[in-house]
């Protein structure tokens, strides 16, 4: 911190360099400090503010500087505290004072703030292929098991039968919803504060639309406060990671409950189980278990993050330096997480005839019971009503209301006949809720075009989509 300044007479003690220092963490973004470098200094020799020989020199060794990084050859120092001070630090030890000139009209306040945004940019995009991925294998999941009946859960109470088709494109839509969060995150963000410099700006007359395009932002932020300052981004991006790991949680328990023993609707792959050290019989989901656990860590980052920036005044505080672990961890979290989550989905096993005799368990077609009588003119309250008694009287004599005698059924109400075993099948309760969103086979092809249409279009924004690579 004392490095590059006349103002100090002493030493920094070995603590507060310890203590302040970031590179052991802020090196990973080593290549987007240089990119930041690179459009720094181009626009610098564009303006006239350095000569075009200094500029091409200083890039041309910050190239040779990332390609030793990336070969393993540069070790970091604690000493120069962060990615930024030790990569300028390398340049001038390998061309001297042209490399000093690389710092004109900027400061380490903007120069942080870029290569968050490159990164972040990056992270989104990374993100996104993997909730892509995901998207498909739900959809591809619940594509094959249209015609796969199980039982629809509210409270945790069998409720209606549905299809497990119907089932995984629910979460199909909750990914769809993920991804679309961080597009929105990356379009507010893609706004370069390169030039904002410490906070007022420079006085050299810098083009900030020029390094802007450069770098393939939109354009520039428009206040160089809130340029330096900003960390709304991080923020917005982790609120969205910490709800594609709600996402993930929720499916992760109902993967948990239908793998167990006494639900048995489906079975996980030996490849992403675990045994027990003394039950041998045990098989046991600890992969959705570590993801339903790592939700929390994710949420803390972005409580952490939340909570350092709320009571910062303008414009930049060391505080902010805090951004970084955060962020780095939900967005290492969240990838670990969705590519382990996909290949447990992607081998788990449908148990089809083992969900259909859950569909005769937990009356879920008492509803249907109640239509009938409703479509042959009672009210629906007194409908309900009688089919409340019937579920009564079934389950105080063990019946379900498939076995329930039509003349039983017929001192319940003279309505019923012989068609009601038909209009209560399971089949048929499934198939005919044909409403847009339902879980019929028409009304799934329907919402299968749409899935479909989304990943086509997603894939090609994900093809199209290259960080500005300046090298």
């Amino acid at each position: 911190m004392q490095y590059f300044s006349g103002r100090f007479k002493e030493a920094a003690s070995d603590l507060i360099l310890d203590f302040h220092s970031s590179i052991h963490f802020d090196k990973r973004l080593y290549r987007y400090d240089i990119m930041g470098s690179i459009a720094h200094v181009r626009g610098l020799a564009k303006m006239d503010i350095i000569s075009k020989e200094d500029g091409e020199l200083i890039e041309k060794t910050l190239i040779e500087i990332l390609e030793s990084i990336e070969k393993g050859e540069i070790e970091f120092c604690t000493t120069y505290e962060d990615i930024h001070m030790n990569i300028e630090k390398i340049l001038i030890d390998r061309i001297g004072d042209v490399g000093k000139k690389l710092h004109t009209g900027r400061s380490r306040n903007d120069q942080v703030a870029v290569d968050m945004r490159l990164f972040a940019k990056d992270e989104v995009k990374k993100i996104q292929s993997f909730l892509l991925e995901l998207i498909e294998v739900t959809t591809e999941l619940g594509e094959k098991n249209f015609e796969t009946y199980m039982p629809g859960f509210t409270h945790l109470q069998k409720a209606q039968p549905i299809s497990f088709g119907h089932y995984m494109f629910a979460y199909s839509e909750m990914f769809k919803r993920d991804f679309k969060r961080l597009e929105n995150a990356a379009e507010l963000m893609d706004y370069s504060p390169l030039g904002s410099a410490a906070l007022a700006g420079t006085t050299y007359p810098i083009d900030r639309e020029f390094t802007a395009a450069i770098l393939g932002f939109k354009g520039p932020t428009l206040n160089s406060l809130d340029g330096v300052s900003d960390r709304d981004y991080l923020i917005e991006i982790m609120s969205g990671l910490s709800i594609t790991m709600m996402h993930l949680s929720r499916f992760s328990e109902e993967i948990i409950i239908y793998s167990s023993n006494d639900y048995g609707y489906i079975e996980l792959s030996d490849s992403f189980s675990t045994g027990s050290s003394i039950m041998p019989q045990k098989k046991n989901p600890d992969a959705a278990e570590l993801v339903r656990g790592k939700t929390g860590r994710v949420y803390g980052d972005l409580m952490a993050l939340l909570t350092t920036m709320k009571g910062i005044p303008l414009a930049y505080n060391k505080d902010m330096q805090e951004d970084k672990e955060a962020f780095f961890d939900a967005v290492d979290t969240v990838k670990g997480c969705l590519q382990v989550f996909i290949g447990m989905v992607k081998t788990l096993k449908v148990k089809d005839e083992v969900l259909l005799l859950a569909c005769n368990d937990g009356f879920i077609n008492a509803t249907d019971v109640a239509d009938y009588l409703t479509v042959r003119g009672m009210s629906f309250r007194e409908a309900y009503k009688i089919t409340g008694a019937i579920v009564s009287y079934c389950i105080e004599n063990s019946f379900n209301l498939e076995t329930l005698s039509l003349e039983r059924y017929k001192e319940f109400s003279y309505i019923f006949s012989g068609d009601i075993y038909e209009t209560i099948a399971i089949k048929t309760c499934v198939e005919k809720r044909k409403s847009l969103g339902g879980p019929s086979k028409d009304s799934l092809l329907s919402h299968l075009e749409d899935l479909n249409r989304f990943i086509a279009g997603a894939k090609i924004d994900l093809i199209n989509y290259r960080l500005n690579d300046i090298f």
